[in-house]
């Protein structure tokens, strides 16, 4: 009885050339490379990591000031696209860093003028109260120390005559950029490995930072005037189209469609991961931590409008200067001020990493997954160059222009042209790719069908969403500006070219996947756009259904069976692939 059940057991010799890693086992080849890739070692190793990667420093300042302004209540475009990000995404992480070293003080120095990067427009905007009341105070003409202190101390802004003469280098700039990627390259170091599990910790940790500022904003006198001007709707900005347009906008930028964060870190998953759920969850928790982000935002601005005398709406200017001016600024009003600045900046800092990481394991993954047989065995050095070149490229901006060079390449890195990638990829899917195909390929995934909203969505609602945000973003063209400083012509040009060359590799694909067909143009164009003769699931196990024919040796009409045999019995999700094959036979009836 052994000897029969032994003999039942024991599977065919298969050649090396047709085996699978599947079938290997525990083969030692040179290189393994569904081994070699990694996968997600916990169950939620990606759903932190794309938590981490959607809520990022734009939840705490792009969210509050987008709201403050309005009222209350594809490949190698995308990489281009991610470089260009990654690039001054670390030099705003290596600002937090100087002032998480800042803040590590007794007395926060932009507390108080006198210093030598004040001048004599410096006033301690602390308070207005003498013994008659509060009293408004004129802010008009005078500058606060924390403004001084960013503008004229961190950045030194006064020593560049403009983005044609950015200066010297700052070396505690230099330094903090440098640590930043040195923190960034020890957490990529081994791939999502490493970096899905230090998202534990940044993903989770700036949740309890967020609500110790917010019950500490809450508590403090005059919160609740901001508070309320964050909840109270103004209905007549709803007529206008800007507040729609930049909504719309928020939420795309803020989920980081297009970036390929999200796709290089669902590469990672197994194939059956519920990916319907996820999604969810993640958006679920981006607007829930922009709304929790703009409480405690708007409790502080409460207090200074109490303090300072002056509408809540008056109280800041909107942009990037909320975060490294008016917050340090609040901080210096509240009891261990230099606790609080650090928690704040600390807070900043976990938030811009994981979405960090996400943009640097993007290039790293896709760029081994196209040579994995030379970089994949040493990913590990190949992710060090990258760091090594971005931190090189990245030095213009520490120097005293550099804030020039970080607006024009936020202005113009991931604007248009990713608007334009986005719709391309979303048009290639529905309408080259098939709608059909691509709801077959998430039934055989998930075990359902997409509903008729998501099909409704993919095929008309996101591209005209998305080109009428184009369109707009044209038409409403505004020339880059910082502060007072206007952008030189040839500056506004090298940024439109910047945002152009992302958009040019998408035709320059396009030709290169024609040029490599054979026959007329016509028939070139037909065969290019097919999937590709071994299109389906990496992992031959999981090649069931339509994708069973792809499999080496599979000459059967009934492809399932083939896989049957080969892997096991009858699963639930290969139930839902004689489901697909059953379809894919009626549709080819009909068609006859």
């Amino acid at each position: 009885m052994k000897k029969l059940q032994g003999a039942h057991q024991r599977k065919p010799i298969t050649p090396d050339l047709l085996m699978t890693p599947s079938d290997q086992g525990d083969v030692d080849l040179d290189v393994d490379f569904a081994a070699d890739r990694g996968n997600w070692t916990g169950k939620l190793d990606f759903l932190l990591s794309c938590i981490g990667y959607c809520v990022g420093l734009g939840n705490v300042w792009r969210f509050p000031y987008r709201a403050y302004t309005n009222g209350g209540g594809a490949g190698a475009a995308m990489l281009l696209i991610v470089g260009l990000v990654a690039i001054y995404y670390n030099m705003i992480i290596a600002y937090v860093l100087f002032y998480l070293f800042a803040s590590l003080t007794s007395n926060l120095p932009w507390e108080h003028c006198g210093n030598w990067w004040n001048t004599d427009l410096c006033l301690e905007h602390r308070g207005s109260k003498d013994g008659n009341g509060a009293l408004p105070l004129n802010l008009t003409s005078t500058v606060s120390p924390s403004e001084e202190y960013w503008s004229r101390y961190v950045l030194h802004i006064q020593g560049s005559q403009g983005i044609g003469s950015p200066g010297e280098i700052r070396w505690n700039l230099c330094l903090c950029l440098l640590l930043a990627w040195v923190i960034v390259f020890l957490c990529i170091l081994k791939g999502v490995k490493s970096s899905g599990k230090v998202v534990y910790f940044t993903a989770t940790f700036p949740y309890l930072i967020l609500l110790m500022l917010l019950v500490r904003g809450v508590t403090l006198p005059g919160a609740w005037k901001g508070i309320q001007f964050y909840l109270t709707p103004q209905f007549h900005h709803l007529l206008s189209s800007k507040v729609w347009i930049e909504a719309a906008l928020q939420i795309f930028y803020s989920l980081g469609v297009g970036f390929g964060g999200l796709l290089t870190f669902a590469s990672y998953n197994t194939f059956h991961q519920n990916i319907y759920r996820d999604t969810f969850i993640v958006t679920l928790g981006n607007a829930i931590t922009s709304i929790l982000a703009g409480f405690a935002i708007f409790s502080v601005l409460g207090y200074m409008s109490q303090e300072l005398g002056v509408p809540v709406d008056q109280v800041a200017k909107a942009g990037p200067g909320l975060a490294f001016v008016v917050y340090p600024q609040a901080m210096t009003m509240l009891p261990l001020s230099p606790f609080w600045s650090f928690l704040f900046f600390f807070m900043l800092l976990t938030l811009g990493l994981d979405s960090q990481f996400a943009f640097l394991e993007t290039i790293v993954t896709a760029v081994t997954d196209e040579f994995p047989y030379y970089l994949r065995p040493k990913k590990a050095v190949f992710s060090g160059l990258i760091c090594v070149a971005m931190y090189l490229m990245g030095l213009v901006l520490t120097t005293d222009g550099g804030m020039y060079w970080l607006v024009l390449l936020d202005d113009y890195s991931a604007s248009f042209g990713l608007m334009v990638v986005v719709i391309t990829t979303c048009l290639a899917v529905t309408r080259v790719y098939g709608i059909q195909r691509f709801c077959r390929d998430i039934h055989m995934m998930l075990g359902f069908k997409p509903g008729l909203y998501f099909r409704a969505c993919w095929l008309f609602l996101s591209p005209a969403t998305l080109l009428a945000l184009l369109v707009y973003s044209i038409v409403k063209y505004q020339p880059s500006e910082y502060g007072s400083y206007r952008f030189p012509a040839w500056a506004e040009l090298l940024g439109i070219l910047m945002g152009l060359l992302s958009c040019l590799m998408i035709p320059a694909g396009m030709l290169v996947a024609v040029l490599r067909e054979e026959g007329s143009l016509w028939e070139r164009l037909q065969q290019a756009s097919r999937p590709a003769m071994d299109w389906g699931p990496s992992l031959e196990e999981n090649r069931t259904g339509m994708y069973v024919a792809t499999l080496a040796g599979s000459q059967s009409p009934k492809p399932l069976m083939v896989h049957m045999r080969k892997y096991g019995g009858i699963t639930s999700f290969e139930n839902t692939a004689i489901e697909v094959d059953r379809e894919i036979a009626e549709e080819e009836e009909s068609m006859m």
